[in-house]
């Protein structure tokens, strides 16, 4: 009743939100128009797996495992939701999919409507995802339901004095696929048992990225054969302003930027601080990309194949809320450096300890370590070298998952 009451709040508050921000307002669209895709899309003589993901990188968490069923029992229809706008909008024509719409909110009454209608043969929810009636609804229908890449910590609510029933809502799943021994140890104290620790589903998928990484041609006549390259990822204006003068004052070096936010206005700030020469991509032509110091990919879908051409990496988004994606550089075999808080994140942790991530905690840390890498080739390649084989000793998870899943 506690839980509902909340949910109910919470839903007259992001339907409030919704008169004032437009991306929650499209998240709010989404929703009610979900039931009507079902409708239309599901075929009720199908037998659906339902993936769940709340936003884009925990789909890619869940990609491998879908695109491996996709491949192996073909006779299954994939049913892929979102909670976040940012994961539906760049998702929403996911061909590996057969469905795609959001998930409504978790009311009883939402919950209920929304089974009815996807009537799915198994539930996979990604990472953090713990909708405490959407599982509560799966395990009275007896619909087999998994939890993929998860990993608990001791100030989660499921584990704390106050946490109530609410820990109940983990009891719901049929096994969880979790990172690390620590989430397992935390899910015994309270009676869930049903683990296996298979690791991170996105070192298989940067895996299978890397093996399929698009050539670039403007790209490559960008690079060319004498100076080093290095690629910022998803960067944020506080990461630019550590990099971006350092790159200034280097001319041994070119640059790739790809920011986080591509509206108008930050790619017009960040060209207000380049003192070298510069050209958009989408303005990109194979004579004035020749000419250019610093290439900015100002479109998306382009940086997990772009890290392939950098010497050293930068992943943004470490001095704000937290870090982006390190693998997906990581797994072309440089070094990827880093902000501060990324202590969420067990890749990252992976990622220092085996000396091929480098967390720097402003713009003296981050000069000092590229002056290192740019001074000392041998230095430079070991940290290369250590970050792919952090990402290949550490892939599996999809393997262990598909011997454990009943299809």
């Amino acid at each position: 009743m506690i839980y509902n009451f909340v949910i109910a709040l919470y839903i007259s508050a992001v339907h409030l939100a919704a008169l004032f921000n437009k991306k929650v307002a499209k998240m709010v669209k989404g929703e009610k128009g979900a039931f009507a895709v079902l409708k239309k899309q599901i075929d009720p003589q199908a037998k659906y797996l339902w993936f769940h993901a709340a936003s884009l990188g925990e789909f890619e968490q869940g990609r491998p495992l879908i695109e491996q069923i996709r491949k192996q029992y073909p006779q299954y229809k994939i049913l892929q939701t979102f909670f976040s706008p940012s994961g539906y909008e760049v998702r929403k024509d996911y061909k590996g999919a057969d469905v795609v719409c959001y998930l409504p909110l978790d009311s009883p009454r939402n919950v209920k409507r929304f089974i009815d209608l996807a009537h799915p043969y198994m539930a996979f929810f990604i990472k953090y995802e713990f909708w405490c009636n959407y599982l509560s609804e799966l395990k009275r229908r007896n619909i087999p339901v998994y939890s993929v890449s998860s990993i608990f910590r001791p100030q989660q609510i499921f584990f704390r004095w106050y946490g109530g029933s609410y820990k109940n809502v983990l009891k719901c799943f049929d096994h969880l696929f979790v990172q690390n021994e620590e989430s397992v140890r935390l899910l015994e104290s309270i009676g869930v048992t049903r683990t296996t620790v298979v690791g991170d589903t996105r070192f298989d998928r940067v895996l299978e990225i890397c093996s399929q990484a698009k050539e670039l041609p403007l790209v490559e006549s960008f690079k060319g054969n004498n100076r080093k390259t290095f690629v910022a990822g998803s960067s944020w204006t506080s990461d630019e302003d550590i990099f971006i003068p350092y790159f200034n004052e280097h001319p041994e070096m070119k640059l790739i930027i790809a920011p986080h936010v591509i509206d108008e206005s930050h790619l017009q700030e960040i060209i207000g601080k380049l003192k070298r020469p510069v050209v958009r991509y989408t303005q990109a032509t194979e004579e004035n990309v020749k000419q250019a110091d610093c290439l900015i990919i100002d479109c998306f879908g382009l940086l997990s194949s772009i890290y392939r051409y950098g010497e050293i990496s930068y992943v943004g988004g470490g001095f704000g809320v937290s870090i982006h994606n390190t693998l997906e550089a990581a797994v072309y075999g440089i070094p990827v450096i880093f902000g501060p808080n990324n202590y969420k994140f067990l890749e990252a942790q992976g990622l220092k300890a085996c000396q091929g991530g480098f967390e720097i905690q402003g713009k003296e840390d981050f000069d000092r370590l590229m002056n290192k890498f740019l001074s000392d080739e041998a230095c430079l390649h070991e940290a290369g070298k250590n970050a792919g084989d952090y990402v290949r000793n550490n892939a599996g998870a999809l393997e262990k998952i598909m011997n454990t899943v009943s299809l």
